[in-house]
């Protein structure tokens, strides 16, 4: 009994912070995701002119869609990506220090929670709805930002917490 009450503290432990940050970037993802596809018709755009816009579009490929129509290989990637995101939280943090701290723990979770809510569009779908959409830069969803600003926010956390 001690050894199961031990594993399950120290998954707590590792993975709460990790898994709270996860889960909701997922569904919100989902939900926005939803609601475009029922709400918009593909190519829609909302507003028509200004800086920026909502507009539905099906991205076959990775950012900036490239590996366009690969979608078995790019959902080969992702799942790769779950599997180590898993082992780096729950395996590679007992070991490295680093990823054993909170901002560590809150990126991880930000890129698993944008990986897999991409995963699952390209699973259901075939393709990833992509929605935001800036004048200046390629158009991108929920997932996309919380991989992007978790790989941001991994690396100046890296930066700061090598040096100790």
């Amino acid at each position: 009994m001690d050894k199961l009450k031990s594993f399950f503290k120290e998954f707590y432990n590792r993975g709460s912070v990790f898994l709270w940050v996860s889960l909701p970037i997922i569904a919100i993802d989902q939900l926005t995701k939803y609601l475009i596809k029922t709400n918009l018709t593909l190519g829609q755009s909302i507003p028509e002119s200004g800086f920026f816009h909502i507009t539905y579009v099906q991205n076959t490929g990775a950012a900036f869609s490239i590996f366009r129509d690969h979608t078995y290989l790019l959902s080969i990637f992702s799942i790769i990506g779950v599997i180590l995101l898993l082992v780096i939280v729950f395996y590679l943090s007992k070991r490295i220090r680093f990823l054993r701290s909170v901002p560590a723990r809150l990126s991880l979770g930000l890129i698993m929670g944008g990986t897999v809510g991409n995963l699952i569009d390209r699973l259901s779908y075939g393709y990833v709805v992509d929605f935001i959409d800036v004048d200046f830069f390629a158009i991108f969803n929920v997932a996309d930002a919380a991989i992007s600003i978790g790989a941001v926010l991994l690396a100046i956390t890296y930066i700061k917490l090598a040096g100790d």
